[in-house]
Parts: structure tokens; sequence; C-alpha cells
């Protein structure tokens, strides 16, 4: 049996953890990698146990604009939940990693089975619901610096390692500015000594001073995420 690393499955009975762990195979999440792309049919559900999985939304004639990010707290596919069989949203891999992956069909026969997975879920999806909400208000109201910051923090929190590789390009589509407002953003924390960014690779140098340089939604989706989960 596959080392559990995923806190969503984590919290299922151990019985339904086993017969959905039967049904799954640990998958490689390569950097770059598109999982599904919006308004089409799911095939695969991921559960990641490192790295991270980023959900961004396309607008013609238009960047692709980051609003989510899904770690081994969640799961790639719960609108399946729903009854929902297509993705609301493109989503690719964004930090390398592993996952456990099953089919649409397999999740699906698990649901009509446990109770408990379905209400995990429902879970998880208001976790992401509120993601988005405060995404979106974050983008509207907070200057690029602590967005980015915000951001970082999310990344590490998933990343599970002080190191990660991020492109200036990504950052820029993250954020929905230039890259040059990326650029002055990362130099000004990086002057602060809070983390130290070169050709994408970025290193987190301080982690309490990053906190206090991101904007509250950080703290904000913290405080709900924990909330959430001990219910």
């Amino acid at each position: 049996m596959i080392p559990i690393k995923n806190i969503l499955l984590e919290g299922l009975p151990k019985k339904t953890l086993t017969r959905i762990m039967n049904n799954c195979e640990q998958v490689e999440l390569t950097f770059g990698t598109v999982l599904c792309e919006a308004n089409k049919m799911l095939t695969f559900i991921y559960f990641p146990l490192s790295g991270f999985i980023s959900q961004v939304t396309v607008l013609q004639e238009h960047h692709p604009l980051e609003m989510g990010l899904i770690g081994n707290e969640g799961m790639l596919g719960a609108t399946l939940a729903l009854g929902l069989e297509t993705a609301p949203m493109r989503a690719l891999v964004q930090g390398a990693g592993s996952a456990l992956r099953m089919t649409r069909l397999q999740l699906a026969l698990e649901l009509r089975k446990s109770p408990d997975l379905l209400g995990i879920i429902h879970r998880y999806l208001y976790m992401m619901m509120v993601q988005l909400v405060q995404t979106g208000a974050c983008m509207h109201f907070h200057e690029i610096e602590p967005r980015l910051a915000r951001w970082l923090l999310m990344s590490h929190d998933r990343a599970h390692a002080d190191h990660f590789h991020l492109t200036q390009e990504f950052l820029a589509n993250m954020l929905g500015v230039r890259r040059s407002g990326v650029t002055v953003a990362a130099g000004i924390l990086q002057n602060k000594k809070l983390i130290h960014y070169s050709r994408g690779d970025i290193h987190i140098m301080n982690r309490a001073g990053l906190e206090k340089a991101a904007c509250t939604c950080y703290a904000e989706m913290i405080k709900i995420m924990s909330k959430v989960s001990n219910n």
C-alpha cells in the first residue's frame, strides 16, 4: 500500500481509504503537463502527494490567469461530486511531484458507495470556492508585491521544500500583470532578503518575513481551511 501523504484522503475511514487506494496508481507530475482542459471531459482524478497543480482560466486574446492551487490538501476533479464530468478550468502541473490517480468512472463508483468521501469532497469544494473568491478580490484590491508574497507562501506550503521553480511568465500570468511587474516585485522581496530569485529558481530565505510582507488574504485562507478541515 502506498504511504498516504494526501490530507484529504487521510480524513477517510480506514475501510474506505483502503478501497480507494486499491483503485489508484501512483504517477509522477511533470512540470508544465496539462492534466485537463476547461469544459472538456475529465479522464483522470488526481490526489497530489507532493508538488502542486495550478488551475487557470483562459480568455480569448489574453494570457492564462491562475485562479487556484491544488496541493496535497486536496484533489483535481472534485466537481465530479456535483455530478459534473467536465473540468471548470485548465489544470497544469506547476510544481513537479507525485500523485495518486484514478479514473473518473472509478471515483463516480466510490462516491455512490461512500457518503464519507462525498462529505469530505463537498467540504473541499467549499474551500476551493473561498480560494477563488479570495483570489479575485486580491487581484482587484492589493498591490503586486504583497500578492506575490501571498502566492509564494501558497506554493511553499504545497512544494514541501524551500526551493522550487516558477518561470517569470507563469508568475506574471498568476498575478495578472506584465513580466516587468513581476521583476520589480520579486526584486523588492529579494532586496529584503525574503527570497532569492534567479532564472525561475526561487529559494524561500525568510518565511516569517514573507508572511509579514503578504497581504491579509493568505492568513484568511489558512484560517478558513483550518476551520473547514476541523469540522
